[in-house]
């Protein structure tokens, strides 16, 4: 996911990606405590998208 795929969409859908992101992280987290998680790269991908989201965020409210 890209910064400029995220700046053409409104605070209500922004919030909805940031929540799936965020479930989508948690499960990560608990597949990696549980010795399940295939590809550990995929925690800082899910970390990265969530900070993208957030700034998006961030300057779709100013």
């Amino acid at each position: 996911m890209k910064y400029s795929d995220l700046a053409d969409k409104n605070s209500v859908e922004l919030k909805a990606m940031l929540k799936t992101r965020k479930t989508e992280l948690f499960t990560l987290k608990i597949k990696k405590q549980m010795m399940q998680l295939q590809n550990s790269s995929e925690l800082k991908i899910a970390k990265k998208d969530i900070a993208r989201i957030n700034t998006a965020l961030t300057a779709v409210s100013k």
